[in-house]
């Protein structure tokens, strides 16, 4: 049975879900399982769109075009910043489409995990067993989460990075690249682990740590978390430390 799925976001993340909704379609290819109607996207950038066309799918325009689709179709959020992904899924909200969940072939999703809505898994990603995954989780390429960890929605594991066992994230946490949180340890609602960076004692919300040990960016540092716009297909953050 093949299941219509729009993607939200034409950035690097939302073409990421696509390579992978490919992969999945590849075994049968004469019956897939998901058939992409298109890319949306409120703030679509050109270098995007033109990404888009490349890859033979057509750019359907705004987050407005989900309204009147069939209720079966999916909504898959490739919107990498956990903040806006969130904001994302709250705006569409109104038009009542499930979420997509995505996981790459090469991705493992261990025993007597309870998985949320809407997750990604891109290749690689491993999850061992009794975890807890939110809703619109991101995993990204060869991340792992050991046993026993529970992770809120919006949480963003970036590639490399490692979640070990019996941690807590609460919702919108992003773990930067190659970055570790060690076990039994708490990171706050909205709080940034930056890359490279090995969490050794809890973490406070909507703080972001970087370091070994991380320990929290100081305020006077510039452009720690520095906003310039909220979009999908754009950047939203600059030098972000994860």
């Amino acid at each position: 049975m093949t299941t219509d799925v729009v993607i939200v976001g034409v950035g690097g993340m939302g073409r990421e879900v696509y390579r992978v909704i490919c992969l999945l379609n590849t075994p049968e290819p004469d019956q897939p399982r998901w058939r992409v109607l298109g890319f949306v996207d409120d703030y679509p950038t050109e270098p995007d769109v033109a990404l888009v066309h490349r890859l033979g799918v057509p750019f359907l325009g705004s987050t407005r075009r989900l309204g009147g689709l069939p209720p079966s179709t999916r909504v898959a959020l490739g919107v990498g910043r956990p903040r806006l992904r969130r904001e994302t899924a709250e705006a569409i909200a109104r038009y009542g489409l499930p979420a997509a969940t995505v996981i790459h072939p090469d991705a493992e999703i261990g025993a007597d995990c309870v998985v949320g809505a809407g997750l990604f898994a891109a290749g690689g990603a491993r999850v061992t067993t009794n975890v807890v995954l939110g809703r619109h989780v991101h995993l990204n390429q060869n991340c792992t989460v050991g046993h026993d960890a529970v992770l809120g929605d919006y949480v963003s594991v970036n590639p490399l990075a490692a979640v070990s066992g019996h941690c807590r994230l609460a919702d919108g946490v992003m773990v930067g690249t190659t970055a570790a949180v060690l076990p039994r340890l708490a990171v706050g609602r909205d709080a940034v682990v930056g890359a490279g960076a090995c969490v050794t004692r809890d973490v406070p919300a909507g703080v972001v740590v970087t370091g070994v040990p991380a320990r929290p960016t100081p305020p006077s540092v510039p452009d720690a978390r520095p906003v310039v716009m909220a979009a999908h297909g754009r950047q939203d953050e600059v030098d972000h430390p994860a």
